[in-house]
């Protein structure tokens, strides 16, 4: 879906798909610093450097320097070779993936069919809890789904080793995009006799053994996490930076505070309320390109008051994604009337009920659905309202709560935890009304609703329908972009008639960057960007 040419190839059966230079290039007569190191600002510790273990963003900007895929994405997310050179399918269901002969480890070692084969196999093995296990059913890995479930062995996976070059996977259904699902973090190899030898610690500085463009030299916890140039990673050669350090901070005013002071040269974010000014004062530093994402709120819907439709209902109806949108975030974001960002390619959204009425209308509407569910001034309703620390995600919460109090009467306690905490109570349940956001692990609208599907590990509401599994599983077998974008709409449908979530808005990439910093990717629309692809100009 990332590259009209390379996916005609693909779904003709093409094989030999050329292999460019990865990394991006400093143009002829490009003055560049005698020294090439970076700081990179990420929004939380990650929680692992195990791909396995990955939960989000925090973790994955690190990890794609770490790790390299099957394929990786170009500056616009088109689909380009990363480990495979090349790969072919004459009937999207059998993929052959040829593997470089140069690829290698950071010990040296190389990097063969087998570390995936074995590397898969242990993302969708019960005894991982991988949080992102659900992601090879979602591919199409045959025998995934049971394997995730307990119902049959890892060694039965659909993904075999022909010989050390050649990685043959099998799919249970036709998936014209799969060459752009093998370059998400969940596919990336891991090294199994490193694995084995140092069990949980293989993480560790002086023991990760990763094949990406730069290996860990150095982890403080939440203070940096320092890395350097592999020089055993096939493409190293055009590699430019030789240093690359990711700066944990949650609190967007303390990066920018940093990146103004010269600490940091690429942020993850900026405080909203400091566009116009961050605008004036830093001309040519700020950008916001749309982005794959969607901000959103998850109910619980297998206990307390929110295990009813109808609150949910007249929570989500009642928050006015405008004033979010315009006012409290006022960077080019855009409300989220669905789940499924507009950007999303091939995606083509009908109206929806909550763009087509007037707030003033919706907040009607939205009481007279809480009357209903039984809540009112004599029996108000009470909710606790959980976000992970960050003050965009205080504001909303804020303004989200001044809402549901004013429209509905509701009583809103608002609670904020560290990311690791916030995983804990998301994970086990322990929560009314959760923060949460998805951005895209491919450009397809699956990326999204897949997610409410009743097997998803990460399905924070819990979200359970027969109808919408139903949906989503014919989507996944139509070979017709015309008809899936039908189940599509379908399954939007079902989103908005059982509200397990409340879209709020559509991410835009809002970031600084040093104009010194070159080679950065902002015409991606899923954000990926690769410490190999950039470079530090003379300044």
């Amino acid at each position: 879906m990332k590259s009209t040419f390379c996916k005609t190839l693909i779904a003709l059966g093409f094989a030999g798909i050329a292999s460019p230079a990865l990394a991006a290039q400093p143009p002829a007569g490009a003055q560049l610093a005698s020294q090439q190191e970076i700081v990179r600002h990420i929004k939380d510790e990650p929680a692992s450097l195990d791909p396995l273990k990955a939960v989000g963003l925090p973790e994955i900007q690190v990890i794609r320097d770490l790790f390299e895929g099957l394929t990786n994405q170009d500056a616009k997310g088109n689909i380009v070779p990363g480990v495979a050179e090349s790969w072919s399918s004459s009937d999207n269901k059998t993929w052959i993936f040829t593997l470089r002969s140069n690829a290698k480890w950071s010990n040296g070692e190389p990097v063969t069919a087998h570390d995936f084969v074995y590397s898969w196999q242990r993302l969708v093995a019960p005894k991982n809890s991988s949080p992102f296990a659900w992601f090879a059913a979602l591919a199409g890995i045959s025998n995934a789904a049971a394997i995730t479930k307990g119902e049959m062995p890892p060694s039965q996976l659909g993904v075999s080793a022909t010989d050390a070059q050649h990685l043959t996977v099998t799919l249970d259904r036709p998936v014209p995009w799969f060459p752009s699902l093998v370059a998400n973090v969940a596919l990336f190899p891991v090294p199994q006799q490193v694995v084995a030898r140092e069990g949980d610690g293989w993480t560790a500085p002086g023991k990760l053994v990763g094949n990406g463009a730069y290996q860990l030299q150095d982890r403080v916890v939440n203070e940096k996490i320092v890395l350097a140039r592999n020089p055993h990673y096939w493409d190293d050669a055009h590699s430019v930076l030789t240093k690359v350090t990711f700066i944990p901070l949650n609190e967007e005013s303390s990066a920018t505070k940093r990146y103004r002071a010269g600490d940091i040269d690429i942020t993850e974010s900026f405080p909203k309320n400091m566009y116009a000014q961050l605008k004036k004062t830093l001309p040519g530093e700020v950008y916001t390109p749309e982005q794959l994402g969607t901000y959103y709120y998850a109910f619980n819907t297998q206990k307390g008051a929110t295990a009813d439709a109808r609150v949910r209902k007249a929570l989500s109806w009642s928050i006015d994604r405008r004033i979010i949108a315009e006012k409290v975030l006022g960077t080019g974001e855009k409300p989220a009337w669905r789940f499924t960002p507009d950007v999303t390619a091939g995606f083509k959204p009908g109206s929806s009920y909550l763009e087509q009425h007037s707030q003033q209308e919706l907040n009607i509407q939205a009481k007279a659905l809480l009357t209903a569910a039984g809540y009112g001034p004599n029996r108000p309703l009470h909710l606790t309202l959980l976000y992970n620390t960050s003050e965009s995600h205080q504001k909303i919460a804020i303004a989200v709560a001044s809402m549901w109090k004013k429209n509905l009467g509701a009583d809103v306690t608002l609670q904020n935890q560290e990311w690791k905490t916030y995983i804990d109570s998301r994970n086990s349940g322990n929560f009314d009304v959760i923060r949460a956001s998805w951005v895209g692990d491919y450009n397809e609208a699956s990326t999204f609703l897949s997610l409410l599907t009743s097997g998803n590990s990460s399905n924070i509401s819990r979200f359970s329908n027969a109808d919408y599994d139903a949906v989503i599983a014919r989507a996944s077998r139509e070979v017709q972009p015309e008809a899936r974008n039908n189940d599509y709409q379908k399954a939007e449908q079902i989103i908005a008639d059982q509200v397990p979530i409340a879209p709020i808005y559509q991410y835009t990439n809002g970031r600084l960057i040093k104009p010194w910093v070159k080679g950065y990717p902002v015409t991606n629309p899923e954000d990926v960007a690769y410490s190999r692809e950039l470079w530090i100009e003379k300044h």
